[in-house]
């Protein structure tokens, strides 16, 4: 009997890389305790975040369990789908506070734009595996054509967060696939003359985040309140924070979205700069561990889509922080398994089973 245990326990961490599941429960930990003190008077909060957390571990483990050549195979059917989703969601979608995001299923409500979070770089890398032999420039357009489609629909929901995390991890698998480092200045280049036209197609509240950004005291009690109150909770932290539980911004409840996109505020309140610290070399070894996998990865397949799974985990953090901060304009992005809510940490989690799944099988024979 102990022998037929322990063969069940080996098969089933077999494919588990322990670097990467000791990090990232760690920052699961770390967040469902920030969770609890920002949400102190809504307890049920704790215990949905907690069962949030259950489905992305099981999601992360049955993920990492598929060898990257069956990975493959569901890159363009996903993509197809994500696609279809967000088509419909721009004719028959909900519209909440002005975006038209979600897809009412009767008993609940879906957002598509995040399936294709995990579709397009599955999609690119699958492609460029496909045309491995015979990489041309076509091949490039035809790449950025395929991640356009869905950048431009879910900007148009609008919800510029998601638009610009999908838009980079695909980017990151198409620069990975080796996009040059000169057509990358000429679209930087391209980017900076078509800003004044990009302007004007921003929707008013998207430009006046922006110019809140260059000075948030111009509207304190409109678009500029949550910069500032963010800041000053980061502030009040002072160097080793005012202790757990113990945040008078955010249990004054001055901190808005305390539990979701500004949960930075209330764990630098109560950890303070060393506590900020600690947070960023947990995501400094996720993401390093993240390039070592992709650096290893025995196909090219495996190799861009590791990279992008990664990078995207560094937009993620780095735009989070930013806007927190107050460097970068509030586009509601989370903070990577520290926000409260299901969707994103479940994305995630599938990120972290991939990088698993492309470390343990990559001695496998190359298809």
């Amino acid at each position: 009997m102990h022998a037929f245990l322990a063969r069940v326990w080996r098969g089933l961490v077999a494919h588990l890389d322990g670097p990467l599941l000791l990090v990232t429960f760690a920052l699961m930990i770390v967040g469902l305790a920030t969770v609890y003190s920002a949400t102190y008077d809504a307890n049920n909060r704790l215990w949905l975040q907690a069962g949030n957390m259950a489905i992305g571990l099981c999601a992360m483990w049955a993920v990492a369990q598929l060898p990257p050549q069956k990975l493959m195979r569901f890159g363009v059917p996903l993509y197809v789908v994500g696609v279809i989703l967000l088509i419909l969601v721009y004719f028959f979608g909900i519209k909440v506070n002005g975006a038209r995001r979600w897809l009412s299923l009767g008993f609940t409500r879906v957002q598509p734009s995040e399936l294709l979070k995990i579709a397009v770089p599955l999609m690119l890398a699958w492609y460029f595996h496909k045309n491995e032999a015979a990489l041309r420039v076509q091949h490039y357009v035809v790449a950025s054509l395929l991640l356009l489609v869905p950048f431009a629909l879910i900007a148009r929901q609008p919800d510029l967060g998601t638009a610009i995390l999908v838009g980079a991890a695909g980017f990151y698998v198409i620069f990975f696939a080796g996009l040059s480092w000169a057509v990358i200045g000429g679209l930087l280049a391209a980017a900076g003359a078509a800003a004044p036209f990009v302007w004007t197609m921003l929707h008013d509240y998207q430009r006046k985040r922006i110019l809140t950004l260059i000075d948030p005291t111009t509207d304190p009690l409109g678009s500029g309140y949550h910069i500032i109150q963010s800041t000053i909770a980061i502030g009040s932290g002072g160097s080793f924070g005012k202790g757990w539980l113990a945040g008078t911004q955010t249990h004054l409840e001055f901190i808005p979205e305390r539990h979701t996109d500004f949960i930075l505020a209330v764990f630098s309140e109560e950890r303070g700069l060393l506590g900020n610290g600690i947070l960023l070399v947990l995501y400094l070894l996720l993401i390093g561990r993240g390039l070592m996998i992709a650096a290893r990865a025995s196909t090219l397949f495996a190799r861009v889509l590791a990279g992008s799974v990664t990078l995207s985990l560094f937009t993620y953090v780095f735009v989070n922080m930013g806007m927190v901060s107050g460097i970068l304009p509030v586009v509601g992005v989370p903070l990577p398994f520290m926000s409260y809510g299901g969707t994103a940490l479940v994305t995630l989690s599938v990120g972290i089973g991939i990088l698993m799944s492309i470390n343990t099988h990559r001695m496998l024979v190359r298809t």
